[in-house]
């Protein structure tokens, strides 16, 4: 959708400056750690690493997609929140039930305990936010 001046819906009013927010702070804090990990010690645990470093890149997509707003960036920030949240519960599940697989935790372990479960709660609320937001402008 787009505004009567021809400028994309914008996603980011209300609640949505909230979700950016805390995207925001989740790129930079599995970016920069994965990152580091990846650069100092990938031979310790690459798979978690190479996970939280995938975590990161689909934070910052979906930050994007927020900002960008319109009708294509709220379908493709859907569908990243979607596999977000699919990413977070098998790999929090396989950190549980395969725990040696994981000799160091990725963003989304254990559901994000590690993070105080926002991986795990914020792709919930951001769909439910993208749906609400589009009912409303619709």
């Amino acid at each position: 959708m787009t505004s009567v001046e021809g400028k994309p819906d914008r996603l980011i009013s209300g609640p949505g400056i909230l979700l950016v927010w805390f995207y925001g702070v989740m790129v930079v804090g599995a970016v920069s750690r994965s990152a580091y990990q990846i650069a100092t010690e990938f031979d310790r645990a690459p798979l978690a690493y190479t996970l939280s470093a995938v975590a990161g890149v689909v934070y910052g997509f979906i930050t994007y997609s927020l900002v960008r707003g319109g009708e294509t960036a709220r379908r493709a920030a859907q569908v990243c929140c979607a596999a977000e949240l699919a990413g977070v519960l098998i790999v929090g599940t396989w950190t549980l039930l395969e725990p040696s697989a994981f000799p160091d935790s990725t963003v989304w372990s254990k559901y994000g305990m590690g993070y105080v479960f926002i991986p795990v709660l914020l792709p919930l609320s951001a769909l439910y936010w993208l749906r609400r937001s589009r009912t409303a402008t619709a």
